[in-house]
C-alpha cells in the first residue's frame, strides 16, 4: 500500500507512478470511504463500459493547447459542474484530493499536464465522505463512451473531451502505466475510488475514466 514517487516515462511529461489511489480512512488518505453508503453504493463501470479491440481513440486530432490552468470541470451526463484545485503528492508519494472540507471541488494534479495540453492531464475527486455525503465522482462510474467533459481554463478557453472509456481496478493491480502513460496527444483521466467496500478498509480499488481532447472552445 505504498505508493512510489512521480516519474517520468519515455510516453510523455511527468505523471503521478502511484500504484493505486489510496481509499481508506487514515491520516494523509487521498479518498475517503462513506459510513453510510452501503444503503445506495455509487455505480460501478460495467465490462460494457472498458475498453474495446482497441485503446487509440478515433476522434480526429486536435492540436493541443498552450498551458493554463483549469478553472472548472463539467460533466453534464452526471450532473457535475465542480470548481478545480491543484493538488499534489502526499509524504508518502500518494495523489492527493481536495481537502474533505471541499468534496464536491475536483483536483488537478499541478505537476503534471495540464488538461488540453500535450500529455495525460490527471484529475481526481472524492466519491464520497465518511459522513455519507456523495463526492464530485460519486457518479463517475456511470459514464459511457461519447459523453462529453468540459473543462474551463484560465485563459477563457474550454478544453472538451471525449470518453474513450471507464474501468473498474482493484489497488492492488492498479495498471500505473496505463493509467498515467502518454501517447503525446491532449488526454485526460478521472480517478476516484469504487469496486467493493469493507469498514475496516474501505474502497478495495480505483473507477478510471479515460477521455482524448475532442474539441476547443
Amino acid at each position: 500500500m505504498a505508493p512510489g514517487n512521480p516519474t517520468s516515462t519515455a510516453r510523455g511529461p511527468f505523471t503521478p507512478a502511484v500504484p493505486f489511489l489510496a481509499c481508506v480512512m487514515a491520516v494523509g488518505a487521498v479518498l475517503l470511504i462513506n459510513g453510510g453508503h452501503d444503503e445506495k453504493p455509487p455505480p460501478q463501470p460495467s465490462a460494457a463500459q472498458a475498453f474495446s479491440t482497441s485503446a487509440d481513440p478515433t476522434h480526429p486530432a486536435v492540436r493541443p493547447l498552450p498551458a493554463a490552468d483549469p478553472v472548472r470541470l463539467r460533466i453534464e451526463a452526471i450532473g457535475v459542474n465542480a470548481p478545480m484545485t491543484r493538488v499534489g503528492l502526499d509524504a508518502a508519494g500518494a495523489l492527493r484530493t481536495p481537502p474533505l472540507g471541499k468534496p464536491d471541488h475536483a483536483g488537478w494534479y499541478g505537476d503534471g499536464a495540464v488538461p488540453g495540453s500535450a500529455g495525460t492531464a490527471v484529475a481526481t475527486g472524492h466519491v464520497d465522505t465518511p459522513g455519507g455525503r456523495p463526492g464530485v465522482f460519486y457518479n463517475l462510474g456511470a459514464l459511457t463512451e461519447g459523453a462529453t467533459i468540459e473543462i474551463s481554463r484560465a485563459d477563457r478557453r474550454t478544453a472538451v473531451f471525449s470518453v474513450r472509456a471507464v474501468e473498474l481496478y482493484d489497488r492492488k493491480k492498479f495498471p500505473s502505466e496505463k493509467v498515467y502513460g502518454s501517447s503525446g496527444r491532449p488526454e485526460l483521466r478521472l480517478i476516484t475510488c469504487g469496486g467493493g467496500y469493507t469498514k475496516r478498509t474501505g474502497y478495495l480499488g480505483n473507477v478510471v475514466v479515460y477521455a482524448t481532447l475532442t474539441a476547443v472552445r
